[in-house]
C-alpha cells in the first residue's frame, strides 16, 4: 500500500577536503589533537589577521563541482555568515552565498534491489566555507559543563545542496552513498563521518491532497545524524510524525512555521531544536578580506579531462561490455577502483569476465576481510588468479579442487603448479572417466531408472559416488557422461 502522501527530500552535506592545512591559514586539519593545539590568530579570529585562500582546497572543491556535472563561473567571491555561537570565535563564517563557485549541477542514482526507478537528481550548488569549531558537552560526569575546542575552525568544507528531488528516504540514503563513492574515486575526501569528514542535513516535508487542494507541511531540517542509516531512520521517522501532526491538526499545520530538529539514535526519534533560520537571518555581506577568484575555461576542461572513469560511467562498461550482472558490476565498483583495476588485469590475462568477477567478488573480497588487508597489500596477483581460471577453464583442474588450490597458493604463496603437486590433483583423462562412469551406471540400476523416468536430478547420487571413487574428477563431465549412459540402457 503507497503511503497517502508525496515526501519530498532534499539533503545538504558537508564534506570536508583532504587538505593537511585549513582553508584560510597553515594550521594543521588533522583529526585527533588535543583541543586547541591546531589553531592561529587568523582561525580564532583576532583582530586585524587577514585570510588567505588555500589553493588546494579550492583546486579539490573544483574538480569535485564538474564531477558532479555543475556549472562553474569564471569568477566566485566570498562573505560573510553571520551568527553568534560559541564556537565560532569571529562571530562570522567564511561562506559564499550569492555567488557560489558552482551550481546547477546532478548526479544520477539507481537503486539495484529496485525499490526505485533510476533518478536524475538535482545539485543546487555546491560552494566552499570554513567549518566552525566544536562543542563539547560534558553530561556523563553530571556537571552538564560544555566546554569548546577550536581545532576545526576554518577546516575546509565543500558544502553540496541537492535539489529536492528525492522522494524516498531509501533513496535518500543511495544517493548518500553514491555521492560518498564519487568522492572517494576523486580522492577529495576521506568521508570518515565518525570524524566529521562527511555530515548530512536532510530537509524534508510532505505534499498532500485535501478538498481537491495541494498543499504542504512545514519544512523540517534534521541534524546530528551520524551515519546513511541513521539519515534514513530518521527521514522515515519524520515523514510518519508529520503526517500524524497532518491529520490531528489539518491545515493549520501548513500555517506553522519551519524547524530544526535533532535525529535521536537510541530513541528513534526526531526532537524539536530550534526554528529554521532563513537566508536573510545570516545577514550576509561580502567578505572585505577576500579576493574574488577567477577559473578559467581552459582550467576547467584541463580538471574535466583528468578526472578519469568515474562510477556511473565504470559500472556501465562493466554491464556493457563485460555483460556482468548489475549487481556485480555493483560490487566491483562500490569497492573502489583498486579492486576494479585488479578485475580488469584478471580478465586482461584469462578473458573470461564472468568467471573473473565472481572470483574477485566473492573469494578475494572475503581474504580482504578476514585478512583486514586492501587489494594492493593482498600477497596473491591479478595474474596468478588468472593462471587458476585458465587451468580451470582447460581442464587442467577440477571445478571441485579449485578452492583448496586457491587457498593453498594464498596461504603459503605457492605457484599453481606446486599447489596442484601438494594436492596431488591429476587431471583424469576421458577414458578413464568414461569408465568409471560406466561402472556406476551399471551398478545403480534404480538411478538409472529414475533418469528414464524423467527425473534428471538423480544423477547427482552418480556425481558423488564418482568423487569418491576418484576426488580429482570434473563433477560437469561426469553428469554429462552418465546420463548420455543412462540414455543409451
Amino acid at each position: 500500500m503507497s503511503d497517502p502522501y508525496t515526501t519530498v527530500i532534499g539533503l545538504e552535506v558537508h564534506v570536508q577536503l583532504a587538505t593537511r592545512s585549513k582553508l584560510f591559514c597553515g594550521c594543521s586539519t588533522q583529526f585527533g589533537a588535543e583541543p586547541n593545539t591546531q589553531t592561529c590568530p587568523v582561525c580564532i579570529g583576532m583582530p586585524g589577521t587577514l585570510p588567505v585562500l588555500n589553493r588546494r582546497a579550492y583546486e579539490l572543491a573544483l574538480k569535485t563541482a564538474i564531477a558532479l556535472n555543475c556549472n562553474i563561473p569564471e569568477t566566485t567571491k566570498w562573505d560573510c555568515k553571520q551568527y553568534y555561537y560559541p564556537d565560532l570565535p569571529k562571530g562570522y563564517q567564511i561562506s559564499q552565498y550569492d555567488l557560489p563557485m558552482s551550481a546547477d549541477g546532478f548526479l544520477d542514482i539507481s537503486d539495484p534491489q529496485g525499490q526505485f526507478e533510476p533518478q536524475r537528481i538535482g545539485i543546487i550548488r555546491a560552494h566552499l566555507e570554513e567549518d566552525a569549531g566544536k562543542s563539547i558537552h560534558d553530561e556523563v560526569a553530571g556537571r552538564a559543563d560544555s566546554e569548546i575546542d577550536l581545532n576545526r575552525t576554518g577546516t575546509p568544507l565543500l558544502e553540496i545542496v541537492s535539489q529536492p528531488d528525492l522522494r524516498s528516504p531509501a533513496a535518500s540514503r543511495v544517493f548518500l552513498q553514491e555521492l560518498k563513492l564519487l568522492l572517494s574515486y576523486l580522492e577529495v575526501s576521506d568521508c570518515n563521518m565518525q570524524e566529521g569528514s562527511l555530515r548530512v542535513d536532510a530537509n524534508i516535508n510532505l505534499h498532500l491532497e485535501a478538498d481537491g487542494q495541494r498543499l504542504a507541511t512545514p519544512i523540517v531540517e534534521i541534524k546530528n545524524m551520524n551515519s546513511f542509516r541513521a539519515v534514513q531512520r530518521a527521514l522515515e521517522y519524520e515523514a510518519s510524525r508529520q503526517y500524524r501532526a497532518w491529520q490531528e491538526t489539518g491545515q493549520q499545520l501548513g500555517q506553522a512555521p519551519k524547524q530544526t530538529r535533532g535525529w535521536d539514535e537510541a530513541a528513534g526519534i526526531t526532537r524539536p531544536q530550534r526554528s529554521k533560520e532563513e537566508s536573510s537571518d545570516y545577514r550576509y555581506l561580502p567578505d572585505p578580506d577576500l579576493v574574488p577568484v577567477a577559473t578559467s575555461r581552459e582550467q576547467v576542461e584541463q580538471i574535466r579531462q583528468s578526472l578519469g572513469e568515474l562510477p556511473a560511467t565504470l559500472r556501465t562498461r562493466l554491464i556493457e561490455e563485460d555483460h556482468l550482472k548489475p549487481y556485480d558490476a555493483g560490487v566491483l565498483v562500490n569497492q573502489g577502483r583498486a579492486l576494479v583495476d585488479y578485475y580488469r588485469a584478471v580478465v586482461t590475462k584469462c578473458k573470461q569476465a564472468k568467471i573473473a568477477a565472481n572470483w574477485v567478488t566473492q573469494d578475494i573480497l572475503r581474504e580482504l576481510k578476514e585478512r583486514d588487508l586492501t587489494i594492493a597489500q593482498l600477497p596473491f596477483s591479478a595474474d596468478r588468479l588468472a593462471e587458476l581460471i585458465g587451468a580451470l577453464q582447460q581442464g587442467l583442474l577440477p571445478s571441485t579442487r579449485a578452492h583448496e588450490v586457491f587457498a593453498l597458493m594464498l596461504g603459503d604463496n605457492l605457484t599453481l603448479t606446486e599447489a596442484i603437486g601438494r594436492l596431488d590433483i591429476e587431471q583424469v583423462d576421458d577414458s578413464a572417466l568414461i569408465a568409471l562412469c560406466q561402472e556406476l551406471i551399471d551398478s545403480n540400476p534404480k538411478v538409472v531408472a529414475d533418469v528414464q523416468g524423467g527425473k534428471q536430478q538423480a544423477i547427482g547420487a552418480l556425481i558423488g559416488q564418482a568423487r569418491k571413487k576418484n576426488p580429482n574428477v570434473d563433477p560437469g563431465r561426469v553428469r554429462t557422461i552418465c546420463l548420455e549412459l543412462a540414455g543409451k540402457c
